[in-house]
């Protein structure tokens, strides 16, 4: 990059990663500075590619589902949910009551697993180190439950087409509930760490601002949408696997800045806890699986379907050709999108504020690069 002046001071190019601790997995920011402050930046992925969706081509439906758990890692069963149900799409059949409020159950735990990791490293980025040690001895009671599911803590693979790959084993209600009941007062203890703390709020506020214009103009969805006061969350305005059943709140916030996303994803983890009570009374007796031929060949046609993921849209774009693969299979991450805004919410900023907003933005290369 040939060397230019601003202000007659020479301006620095920086890389920030892949190995940078901060960029949250193998993410590379080049940064353009004038002393402390950002005037550009341009961000170099595929560090992690890996080929997903070519691998979709060459593999059955069923086949091809386990390898979906391997892109938003930290969130693993929101990608098996939203898989399952563009193919369920495709053959047109729909998940048993039983195996929807199941699904809702274990998303929604996924759903808190993931912001106590976004939480316990995005504190760690800034410099608090003890939330770290907090965020995850509560995601640690959450994989405990997946692991008794079905024997898996990270890339849980929990779903099949049709339904459920297992049923709930004894005591799965209880541990939930009792999950919900330890875990609402945990994130008070979150709160009175981080919310009103002067250092943290000097970090967060007025920093890594995204109006909702913005948010609608780069396509970005989820936390950092909702924090811009847009109150558009899938699981209302498209409803899935029975969340049309379930009373909870969206929640907003005005400013679109760090600390507001720091407050929607504080108050999701809330609701989430709501939405797991509700789907455990509604846990009625019933099978778990949809009839699905053992050999899947969808008719010839094409679906979208998206869900509300942790980090924003997932979709996923998959055409039939009629045989047993897949003609074509694309997926929408939320994390890749929502990373195009990187570069307009640190402009002017400073390189500390760098590190602050890809934070914020919960970013997980593995769905980013695919």
């Amino acid at each position: 990059m040939p060397e230019s002046t601003f202000l007659d001071s020479t301006e620095l190019v920086l890389n920030m990663g892949p190995q940078h601790p901060s960029t949250h997995g193998v993410l590379r920011v080049i940064l353009k500075l004038d002393g402390e402050k950002v005037l550009g930046t341009d961000c170099v992925i595929g560090y992690l590619h890996r080929g997903v969706e070519k691998i979709a081509e060459n593999r059955t439906y069923a086949q091809f589902n386990p390898y979906v758990d391997r892109m938003d890692y930290v969130a693993a069963i929101s990608n098996g949910l939203g898989y399952c149900l563009a193919i369920e799409k495709l053959l047109n059949v729909e998940a048993p009551p039983r195996a929807q409020a199941v699904r809702v159950i274990l998303t929604e735990l996924n759903r808190i697993a993931s912001h106590l990791v976004w939480l316990g490293t995005h504190a760690l980025d800034i410099g608090a180190i003890t939330p770290v040690f907090y965020c995850f001895r509560e995601r640690e009671e959450a994989l405990k439950i997946f692991e008794n599911y079905c024997g898996a803590r990270l890339t849980t693979h929990a779903f099949r087409i049709g339904g459920l790959q297992y049923e709930t084993y004894d005591g799965f209600e209880k541990e939930v509930l009792a999950f919900c009941d330890m875990f609402l007062p945990k994130v008070d203890e979150y709160e009175e760490l981080l919310t009103n703390n002067r250092i943290w709020a000097g970090r967060l506020k007025h920093v890594g601002v995204l109006n909702a214009e913005e948010c609608k103009e780069y396509g970005v969805t989820g936390p950092v949408l909702r924090a811009a006061g847009v109150k558009w969350d899938l699981r209302k305005a498209q409803p899935y696997s029975g969340y049309q059943q379930y009373d909870f709140e969206i929640p907003t916030c005005e400013n679109g800045d760090t600390y507001d996303r720091y407050t929607v994803r504080i108050e999701e983890m809330r609701q989430s806890a709501r939405i797991m009570r509700q789907a455990v009374e509604k846990l009625a007796a019933g099978p778990i699986m949809a009839k699905v031929p053992k050999v899947i060949k969808p008719p010839v046609g094409e679906v979208y379907v998206s869900i509300e993921a942790p980090k924003g849209e997932l979709g996923y774009y998959v055409v039939s050709d009629g045989t047993t693969q897949p003609y074509r299979v694309r997926v929408r991450p939320p994390s890749f999108v929502n990373l195009q805004a990187l570069g307009r919410m640190v402009a002017g900023g400073l390189v500390a504020d760098v590190v602050a907003i890809i934070g914020t933005l919960d970013i997980v290369l593995g769905e980013v690069d695919r």
